[in-house]
């Protein structure tokens, strides 16, 4: 089996290196060179645990290319994978500039029947659209040539990705033929001999599924970062809480780790975007607009509790932070609490001097200089008046207390994600803030 997979960002990289590895002859386009430089140099443009390894295997077995040419990677292909960026119009809509241009692209080229699966996320809706702009471009070649479109949304976590692809949860598939379908069944063989559950569908509900999907998970965490608020008031632990009711089995215990806010490429723009796809068909979702109320707030929430201790102005005041990217195993830091900080933090008057595991070339991308870079996490401690952790990266769950308080000029950790035991900080005599727990 034959496909082309159509963008080379998170999502396509993973999703073409991925099928190659299930066996699949994969053909990856991009339209930027140096992406593909990189590429067939063996070099990762992302981080993502074990791809770079899946990648160099699927090459060296002939299974996996990379090109700038669209019509090259189309020829004679069982399926054409859209997988290009729907990033976030200011009115929180996805933008479908280049999903839309794809499919144009692909009329263009199509000389045999193929079924354009997109596997960007999208709108309920686009893949009507993604048919009639193919469909134009065939009607303006004068080309009667049958294809089919199909809704294959991704649920891939950043840090996991390789693992969610290749031993998912399930796997959505939006079809509408029966061609279609078998096209996807030969596809997604290897999985099925897995016991993978593949759900097939009408494509609009496959769309769907992706957005409520993310919404949900998305409203799991506002709920418990809520709920933390709350214990605060009251004198209750959050974590206690967690265990309470993560213990029923009706609700068990994923997404409900309570923090300084959820970020990243997925949630955020798929929360905006499915409320926007309510807004215009005049069906008010009250519960998604509260959740993102509440994400906004709590990114907050850690600058809040650092002038409650120190003071509106922190002039003079200098700041580690353990951690930049929004979550650990990715170097992303779209929509990242920590960026919401360090604004925060440098507009009152304070430095900031950071380090995280992976993320330190994308914050100096991002920010500049306007913070120093830590050469490590100890590094980073260096006359700092306060540890703020925003990641929780494995290697900060269990630091060296006592290097830790030789750097610091005063014993306070600002605990973002609570990875540490608040008795246990007591007893090594640190003034601890931490989120839900009390202070």
């Amino acid at each position: 089996m034959k496909i082309a997979v159509i963008g080379t960002g998170y999502v396509g990289l993973v999703s073409g290196a991925c099928l190659a590895e299930m066996g699949i002859t994969v053909t990856c386009v991009d339209v930027d060179s140096r992406k593909i430089e990189m590429l067939n140099a063996g070099r990762m443009p992302i981080h993502e645990p074990g791809l770079a390894e899946i990648v160099a295997r699927n090459q060296a077995d002939g299974r996996l290319f990379f090109t700038l040419s669209l019509q090259e990677a189309m020829w004679k292909v069982d399926a054409v994978f859209i997988a290009v960026g729907t990033p976030p119009d200011e009115d929180g809509s996805a933008d479908l500039r280049y999903v839309l241009g794809v499919a144009k692209e692909i009329g263009e080229w199509l000389s045999d029947y193929a079924v354009v699966v997109t596997k960007s996320t999208v709108p309920v809706g686009t893949n009507l659209r993604v048919k009639a702009a193919i469909a134009k471009a065939l009607e303006a070649r004068g080309a009667a040539i049958p294809f089919d479109v199909a809704s294959n949304p991704e649920f891939l976590k950043e840090g996991d990705a390789v693992s969610d692809f290749l031993a998912p949860d399930r796997v959505v598939v939006g079809v509408e033929s029966d061609r279609a379908r078998r096209v996807m069944e030969r596809l997604y063989h290897a999985l099925s001999l897995s016991n993978v559950p593949i759900l097939y569908m009408d494509i609009l509900s496959a769309e769907m599924t992706k957005y409520a999907a993310n919404s949900m998970l998305a409203t799991r965490i506002s709920f418990i970062n809520d709920i933390a608020n709350l214990c605060e008031i009251v004198g209750a632990d959050v974590e206690s809480v967690k265990r309470g009711i993560g213990s029923d089995s009706r609700i068990g215990g994923k997404f409900l780790n309570a923090g300084c806010g959820y970020g990243g490429s997925c949630f955020p723009k798929d929360v905006k975007a499915l409320i926007k796809t309510g807004d215009d068909f005049h069906h008010e979702l009250d519960l998604l607009k509260a959740v993102e109320r509440v994400n906004e707030r709590q990114k907050g929430t850690l600058f809040r509790k650092i002038t409650r201790h120190f003071g509106k102005s922190l002039a003079g005041r200098r700041f580690a932070l353990w951690g930049l990217s929004f979550k650990p195993g990715t170097d992303d830091m779209r929509e990242a609490p920590s960026l919401v900080l360090i604004e925060q933090l440098l507009a009152a008057g304070a430095s900031v001097r950071a380090f995280d595991p992976v993320a330190m070339d994308e914050a100096r991308r991002r920010l500049g200089n306007v913070i120093e870079y830590a050469s490590g996490m100890y590094d980073a401690l260096r006359e700092a008046d306060a540890l703020v952790v925003i990641t929780e990266w494995a290697e900060f769950k269990v630091p060296k207390f006592t290097f830790i308080e030789k750097a610091l000029k005063q014993k306070i950790i600002f605990d973002g994600r609570n990875i540490y035991d608040p008795r246990q900080m007591s007893e090594f005599g640190y003034t601890y803030y931490s989120i839900g727990r009390g202070n």
